[in-house]
């Protein structure tokens, strides 16, 4: 909210303090001040000027000599080069001596020969932001309205002696969506009076009652639980008064004729948006409030044909919609140059049905801002009677008697009552009770008291425009702004405090993340929300759930929620390839949401995930070595490092062909927990389709559920002496079927050594059309060590004898000669 200081001031007694001022009292009582702008950048002694003649310059076809008078003894004579400069106008003149925006003084100079003593100026030459203004003005000097005085400054003639003060309100506080509750805060924090302006001053009245000329009727009373018009004839559409126009586009609103600007003024005074119709253009008398029907249409005043979806409140002339309750009114009946006759609107729509309707159509707008936030119910008819007043008097138009109204205004104060003892056990002060009956009567709520002392208990009524106050601890915030927070004494804490601990997530992703950056790998962050194929590209571990949608997603590409972390990793690849960083390791930590429902009843399951994807080469360019590329090994690698920092058991890899991943070159990563094999994820390379859809090299990704890994992790540190005792190393070569995993065979004999088997490995593969058609000869190491004693050579020849009976009977291996 933007609020002018010279318009402030009329509310409020000012005097004594500066808009620097009022932005410190303002922040330090909670709403916070972003800034405050002087609209002078640097005007000195410019005064409006009545140019009274106008002459082609005699030497120079695009200037021209102009008489001006300036309210001096003499006429000044000023060469102009705007092409809109005319006889008979009031402009900007910046006289001899003056000074402009950049300290450019003006002084006495020649152009082309004839002396010019002065400077016609335009908007842009005052620095005042022309943005809401016409083209014309925009363009040329600025032409000040007829009845502007002579020789009058014109910092006070264009409000260039004026302040803005930015507020960033909190959503709380829509009262300061207006001038007037704006002024209610400053009245409250300065200790001072408010005065109001007579909403009927100025009001001229016809002899007809405006219930008479109106029938409202609206069809869902909690979406607009009051409505009312007013009805004017007679008007003239012109352009507003000046020094409107000037307090408009200070707020940020573009001035367009006398009658919208008006129910722009009257908003931004009383935060109570209205609407202006024109009478003509209804098909009947009648404004209806309803939903709108599947499919309707309406054209709204931005030239923009909407179509309307049956939880959208419309305004109507009866029968086919004119208007979008609380958002944006129709073209239909939009006020024009030939209007004479208005329909004035004044309403309080709910703040949730104008909320969807304005999210869903992504039409903003300033009225419906004020009404997400709920209007005043009380100052409905004070803001209409207020327009209609400045309508005669700025419009020449006159008003029938009254307004029409949906129904009587229901509008009952809220009553809280409190405790001056609750009021200082929560704020730690020692608050008298006519410390806080001061700060009541200075925020204007009516209150009574009860008891006396420290037993004091107030009923305190919260006026219509203050709707953020609903309970006692409203209040008791109100107090302590008011009273000031920096008169708040400082406590120490008391009762027993908890020492502050990490998660058993927060220590899993901060270890994972240490030694995933630790081995040369950055992390990525990316959107929980995806474009729907990149589900069905790349659904990971959860192929069979069904994508959640968003309700109301701002783009295709974010909205639907994603099931796998991949799809963006991929997405990140693909951005660095293109800019020639092809060379890539990246993780994410990160959830997926997961859904077997086709429409959602309950809760989706939330999947915490570790995705791994590298692409490109492992090792950069060098004189001494060749880049080496990344494989199926180094991701293999990775994981079992993820494996050691959580402390897993020994994990078993199983060949898989899941959605995604190359049906040959991937494996299912299974956990053997209490006899049970536990799948934790896959690891693998893209399969080559999808490479060559992203145009990428071999790629190899790898994803696993931290879920179901936490539960098995385990982070004791345990401490094994060092051997005193020598190994006994055996190898031992196998021919087996070439389907066969080696990694069952490793498995099987560990399992058949047993404790004595210190370590057993798989150093050589070897296949060739000695060994036979789909065969395969495996070369296994085994070390065996007693941690007590030295084996013997027979104890480990009759050990390594069992190994190779069991790989002989379950695997039907033969000893390779």
């Amino acid at each position: 909210m933007k609020v002018s200081y010279r318009w402030l001031s009329e509310y409020v007694d000012l005097s004594g303090y500066t808009a620097e001022d009022l932005a410190e009292k303002l922040t330090r009582s909670g709403i916070e001040v972003d800034g405050v702008e002087k609209l002078n950048k640097g005007v000195n002694g410019v005064v409006v000027g009545y140019v009274k003649e106008k002459q082609k310059h005699p030497d120079a076809d695009k200037l021209n000599v102009c008489t001006v008078d300036v309210g001096g003894e003499q006429d000044l004579q000023i060469v102009c080069g705007a092409a809109n400069v005319a006889a008979g106008q009031k402009v900007p003149v910046a006289v001899i001596g003056s000074v402009l925006p950049g300290d450019f003084k003006i002084k006495r100079a020649k152009l082309r020969g004839v002396e010019s003593q002065g400077m016609i100026c335009s908007a842009k030459e005052l620095e005042i932001n022309d943005r809401y203004m016409p083209k014309e003005i925009q363009q040329g000097i600025y032409v000040l309205p007829p009845e502007t005085p002579v020789g009058e400054s014109i910092l006070s003639v264009l409000g260039l002696d004026d302040e803005i003060l930015d507020l960033d309100l909190t959503p709380n506080r829509s009262d300061c969506l207006s001038m007037i509750g704006v002024a209610y805060e400053i009245a409250a924090i300065l200790g001072r009076d408010v005065k109001l302006p007579d909403p009927q001053d100025g009001l001229a009245v016809t002899g007809e009652q405006a219930a008479d000329k109106i029938k409202l009727s609206v069809e869902d009373e909690a979406a607009c639980p009051y409505i009312s018009a007013g009805f004017a004839e007679g008007l003239t559409i012109a352009p507003s008064p000046l020094w409107m126009q000037l307090r408009l586009m200070a707020a940020g609103v573009r001035p367009i004729s006398n009658v919208v600007d008006i129910t722009n003024y009257v908003m931004l005074e009383y935060g109570q948006p209205l609407h202006a119709y024109d009478a003509d253009k209804l098909q009947s008398g009648v404004l209806g409030v309803r939903t709108a029907q599947l499919g309707e249409k309406l054209v709204t005043l931005d030239d923009v044909e909407r179509t309307l979806e049956p939880h959208m409140l419309v305004i109507t002339d009866g029968r086919a919609p004119i208007g979008l309750a609380g958002v944006m009114g129709g073209a239909s009946t939009e006020v024009s140059a030939e209007t004479t006759r208005i329909m004035l609107e004044a309403a309080k729509f709910s703040g949730a049905s104008v909320r969807r309707t304005s999210r869903q159509l992504a039409l903003r707008s300033e009225a419906s801002q004020r009404f997400e936030k709920e209007v005043n119910a009380d100052a409905v008819t004070d803001a209409l009677n207020r327009a209609l007043s400045l309508m005669c008097l700025y419009a020449g138009g006159k008003a029938a008697q009254g307004y029409a109204e949906s129904a009587p205004r229901k509008a009952e104060p809220i009553k809280v009552t409190l405790s001056l003892e609750k009021v200082n056990a929560h704020l730690g002060t020692e608050l008298t009770a006519d410390q806080v009956a001061n700060i009541f009567t200075k925020l204007v709520f009516p209150f009574t008291t009860e008891g006396t002392g420290s037993n004091t208990v107030y009923t305190v009524y919260a006026p219509g425009r203050r709707g953020d106050i609903t309970g006692g601890v409203d209040l008791i915030e109100e107090i302590a702004r008011l009273n000031g927070y920096d008169e708040i004494p400082t406590t120490l804490m008391s009762g027993v405090t908890t020492p502050g601990s990490l998660s058993a997530e927060q220590k899993i992703r901060r270890r994972l993340r240490s030694m995933l950056i630790d081995n040369g790998l950055s992390e990525v962050i990316s959107y929980s929300l995806v474009h729907p194929d990149a589900n069905k590209e790349f659904p990971g571990a959860y192929k069979e759930a069904n994508p959640i949608p968003l309700a109301m997603p701002m783009s295709e590409e974010h909205s639907v929620l994603r099931t796998s972390l991949v799809p963006q990793l991929l997405e990140t690849v693909q951005y660095n390839r293109n800019r020639n960083m092809g060379d890539v390791a990246l993780f994410e930590i990160g959830k997926a949401y997961v859904s077997m429902e086709k429409a959602i009843s309950e809760q989706p399951t939330e999947r915490l995930l570790l995705s791994v994807i590298l692409s490109g080469n492992r090792t950069g360019m060098h004189w001494a070595a060749k880049p080496e590329k990344f494989d199926f090994y180094d991701l293999k690698g990775i994981f079992e490092k993820v494996a050691a920092v959580l402390g897993l058991p020994a994990t078993v890899y199983r060949a898989a062909a899941p959605a995604g991943y190359h049906p040959g070159r991937t494996a299912e990563i299974v956990l053997p927990v209490d006899g049970k094999q536990v799948p934790v994820g896959f690891l693998g390379q893209l399969h080559p389709d999808l490479q060559r859809e992203k145009s990428l090299g071999d790629t190899f990704v790898f994803e696993v559920e931290l879920d179901t890994l936490s539960q098995y992790a385990d982070f004791a540190v345990t401490y094994k002496p060092i051997p005193r005792h020598p190994v006994i190393s055996r190898d031992i070569a196998v021919v087996v079927d070439a389907s066969v995993p080696v990694g069952e065979m490793l498995a099987k004999v560990k399992e058949t050594a047993g404790e004595l088997l210190e370590h057993a490995d798989i150093f050589d593969i070897y296949t060739g059309e000695r060994l036979g058609e789909n065969r395969k000869s495996a070369a296994l190491s085994l070390i065996y060590r007693h941690p007590e004693r030295t084996l013997t050579d027979e104890e480990v020849t009759e050990l390594h004898g069992k190994v190779v009976t069991a790989l002989e009977q379950t695997f039907a291996a033969e000893l390779r000669k």
